[in-house]
């Protein structure tokens, strides 16, 4: 059985696809094929448990015409949007989409009714693999870091084990701490910080490090994703907000503690772990009327004041994260 298996995007949400990729490979024995967008091709390109990768650039029509010949038996869609939909009308093979739950989350981002599926999204993957005989095998994510992409901790210029990762990114202004409060973390915590995210980060990685000094490295826009994906594999604990880093922090079974600002766990995207383990904390301000204001994000808070990350204590978040630290070098 050949199968095409389509996610054009982003980071955690194609890392989240990781179970059923595994699951198609290892229970029904199928060929599997990958569909994203170009630049995130890299994160499955070294998956064992993937066949063949297509990236789409600009031109659809393009990568169609290459489905076109691979004669796929079923397709799975995990994106569910229009370029999928597409993608389904040309090739005319038997799909399956993945239920979204865009009516829940319209619901109970403007109406603060929940009425949210209670199952991560990863199961709602699953899902449309079942009539294959596709069950979670309770194994959590995969993240694989191809040969050459890893950071020999020991000859880089950074701090040496043990360490802290704190990944400062995210796509959207609403989804990330001011970036005083991720100093005033970084002072309080007790081992060395290295800051994880891409160039957009840098400048705010440089401020936090002028803030807290030399116990602080700020790798932001230095490192590619595979690159920070094994400075998190290294880590002691992980930060991070809602973002991708988070999920490969997962993938990789590391500790996480997590920052919720616009967006809330009940989307069901928070760090998903293998049966029987859940090392992750939780950051949030519950009593917000105004959470959650988007499904995304937003490039300033809407009412102004930005309460869902102001109100978030870094004394409290840096004795949790110390605690944790010492618990493991125990």
């Amino acid at each position: 059985m050949k199968i095409l298996v389509i996610r054009f995007s982003s980071i955690g949400d194609i890392v989240l696809t990781s179970p059923v990729l595994r699951c198609l490979k290892q229970q029904v024995g199928a060929e599997v094929h990958f569909l994203t967008k170009k630049n995130f091709a890299c994160i499955v390109q070294s998956n064992p448990y993937v066949d063949k990768v297509f990236g789409l650039d600009r031109s659809l029509y393009r990568v169609i015409a290459l489905l076109r010949r691979q004669d796929y038996d079923y397709i799975l869609d995990l994106h569910h949007n229009l370029r999928s939909w597409w993608v389904k009308l040309a090739l005319q093979r038997p799909s399956r989409s993945f239920y979204k739950a865009n009516l829940e989350k319209w619901l109970l981002v403007n109406l603060k009714v929940d009425v949210m599926p209670d199952r991560h999204v990863v199961y709602r993957y699953l899902e449309t693999a079942q009539e294959f005989g596709v069950r979670y095998d309770g194994q959590g994510l995969d993240y694989f870091i191809p040969s050459g992409q890893e950071v020999d901790i020991e000859r880089w210029e950074g701090p040496s084990p043990p360490f802290i990762a704190f990944a400062i990114g995210a796509n959207h202004a609403t989804k990330r701490l001011p970036t005083d409060k991720i100093a005033e973390i970084c002072r309080l915590l007790e081992l060395p910080v290295i800051l994880l995210g891409d160039q957009n980060d840098a400048l705010r990685g440089e401020e936090v490090v002028r803030q807290v000094g030399s116990r602080v490295f700020n790798a932001c826009g230095r490192l590619t994703l595979h690159q920070s994906a094994s400075i998190i594999r290294q880590a002691v604990i992980v930060l991070a907000h809602d973002t991708g880093l988070m999920h490969i922090a997962a993938a990789f079974r590391k500790p996480i503690l997590s920052f919720w600002g616009n967006t809330v766990p009940r989307f069901g995207m928070y760090p998903f772990y293998p049966d029987g383990t859940n090392p992750h904390t939780i950051f949030e301000v519950k009593e917000l009327p105004c959470r959650p204001c988007s499904k995304l994000g937003y490039r300033q808070c809407p009412k102004g004041h930005f309460r869902c990350m102001n109100d978030l204590n870094p004394h409290l978040i840096a004795a949790t994260a110390n605690e944790q630290c010492r618990a493991f070098q125990a």
